[in-house]
């Protein structure tokens, strides 16, 4: 399968899990709905990287992920800090004693709603490939975003 295909994958998976955060929200279940918006967040995090980078890592460690994130294009990099908030949600839902706070947890089902529809916009658009031998984005000029698309605010 192609890194394209493979994205397309991710960001179904990111959809279902994003879904499941939507619900376990709704269900007044802050934990399972943090959990949920963490795989989301990095399902969206790995089809970016194989749309614009032809690869994503597996790998547990936050930072290699926010890297990736970084380097997946200018317009990216905001999205590396949106990521970074929501990664760092995790070890509260799931390996303290308390549970998250409601708050909380509406924050980090937006932060994964946010790389959701950023990777939505970069999977389906045409051009949004990176020349790996220059390390330079092909057909952008000095224009960081490609056809319009602006990161959604942080």
């Amino acid at each position: 399968m192609t890194p394209l295909g493979v994205a397309r994958e991710h960001l179904a998976k990111a959809r279902e899990f994003l879904e499941a955060a939507e619900i376990a929200l709704e269900a007044a279940l802050p934990n399972p709905a943090v959990s949920a918006a963490v795989i989301s967040g990095v399902n969206s995090k790995d089809a970016i990287c194989l749309k614009r980078l032809g690869s994503t890592s597996k790998t547990e460690k936050h930072a290699t992920a926010l890297r990736e994130l970084t380097a997946a294009g200018p317009d990216t990099a905001r999205l590396a800090t949106v990521l970074q908030r929501l990664l760092s949600a995790k070890s509260k839902a799931q390996y303290r004693a308390a549970s998250i706070s409601a708050p909380d947890a509406h924050r980090a089902v937006a932060q994964a709603r946010k790389l959701f529809e950023a990777a939505q916009l970069i999977v389906s658009s045409r051009r949004c490939f990176q020349h790996a031998s220059r390390n330079r984005w092909a057909g952008w000029g000095s224009k960081p975003e490609p056809f319009g698309y602006t990161p959604p605010a942080l």
